[in-house]
């Protein structure tokens, strides 16, 4: 899972943004690695392979420096540690990366909240420089969201012409030489996903409708590429024809598998929550990691003393986890002393678990009966308070 903007809100001719790009939170970081690794890179990429990795991965708390004979870019210092924006598998990103670089897209698969949308975007910014060439793949997502569209109004006064053309985001992509990003592309309906097919095996987009102009046959720019997310929940909803995942590399993003990564995930990005609100974050490690610990419980299946737990049917995501501490961040921040923050979490718990399934309420119920009742035991105070909350679940 990768981290998410951690700054306050930033504006932009003066209005705010929750969020910001990675091209533009991190752009001192693409340009000096830009700047630090001259070796080899594919066409038009601004970053050559392993500064894209490092750039998504981080240096490892390492503070690199720029050759001597390298100039610094305006504004840009001659010496950075680059900060890690993925916690996941190094290797999982080279992959990500050498695909990008030749002719076969990348389809990132796993479960809902795995951060498969953040990893795309990382990649762009470090392969492209934007992220912002997106799709939203839904079930009303058109085949024209993906090729072109027209300006109705310029159509019917002109006709067909280069001014009336609306080009998607995956055109513009291919005529920049650039990242187009596919979310949800399982969602889309298969006569849209086979749109692609074409674009990813020919590399160019004919408009019929330019027929004898220098428009009619667009081709892709070197550079060019696409990366597709798909839920694996979702994989049914639409599935891919054959011929459109002959066109894909698949990598698997699943979820972090380290407690002490995951909670420190989820106390940064939580904080982010809370501070972008303009508040204080005050919410301490104890309730932190029995939220952590209590997400990882059921999303394997088995507490990490080996004690069985009934899965619910509900994604136990890390995202679902950072919502949960912005959520009690910001009751700590707008409510301060009104109950002890630890009070709330098993009401925060139970809303996750009943999103899909209101049965799921008897399983997280049964965890509280399983480990959570065994840890009281065992003496822990964090523990022992979230077990006398346990009437809370039976409302």
């Amino acid at each position: 899972m990768s981290t998410t903007d951690t700054t306050p809100r930033a504006t932009t001719g003066g209005a705010a943004r929750q969020i910001v790009p990675p091209e533009e939170r991190y752009a001192t970081e693409l340009a000096f690695l830009a700047a630090y690794d001259s070796g080899p890179r594919p066409p038009a990429w601004r970053l050559t392979p392993r500064a894209a990795v490092t750039f998504v991965m981080g240096s490892d708390g390492r503070t690199l420096r720029l050759p001597d004979d390298a100039p610094a870019p305006e504004g840009v210092p001659r010496r950075l540690a680059v900060e890690g924006k993925f916690v996941g598998d190094r290797a999982l990103v080279e992959r990500c990366v050498v695909t990008l670089a030749g002719e076969r897209g990348l389809l990132l698969v796993g479960e809902p909240g795995t951060a498969k949308s953040m990893l795309s975007e990382l990649l762009s910014a470090a392969v492209c420089g934007t992220s912002g060439l997106v799709v939203q793949g839904t079930a009303g997502t058109t085949e024209d969201q993906l090729r072109y569209g027209w300006n109705y109004a310029l159509l019917l006064a002109q006709g067909p012409s280069h001014r009336a053309l609306v080009p998607s985001p995956v055109l513009a992509a291919m005529r920049r030489g650039a990242i187009a990003r596919v979310e949800e592309v399982t969602r889309c309906l298969p006569e849209v996903q086979d749109s692609l097919v074409s674009l990813l095996s020919e590399r160019r987009l004919s408009v019929p409708e330019l027929a004898g102009t220098d428009d009619a046959l667009a081709h892709a720019a070197p550079g060019f590429n696409v990366i597709a997310t798909a839920n694996l929940r979702d994989k049914g909803v639409s599935e891919m024809s054959a011929a459109l995942k002959r066109r894909f590399n698949f990598e698997t993003v699943g979820p972090i598998g380290d407690l002490e990564a995951e909670t420190a995930l989820v106390r940064r990005q939580s904080r982010a929550v809370v501070e972008r609100a303009g508040a204080a974050f005050h919410v301490d490690d104890t309730v932190l990691e029995a939220l952590v610990t209590a997400f990882r419980d059921l999303r394997e299946g088995r507490s990490s003393e080996g004690w069985e737990v009934e899965r619910p049917s509900t994604v136990m995501s890390t995202a679902e986890a950072v919502s949960v501490a912005g959520a009690l961040g910001l009751a700590a921040a707008y409510f301060p002393g009104d109950r002890d923050v630890l009070g709330l979490l098993p009401g925060h718990l139970l809303g996750v678990v009943r999103k899909d399934d209101p049965a799921d309420a008897a399983r997280l119920l049964g965890y509280w009966d399983g480990p959570v009742r065994r840890r009281a035991e065992q003496g822990s105070a964090t523990w022992r308070t979230l077990w006398d909350l346990r009437a809370v679940l039976e409302g």
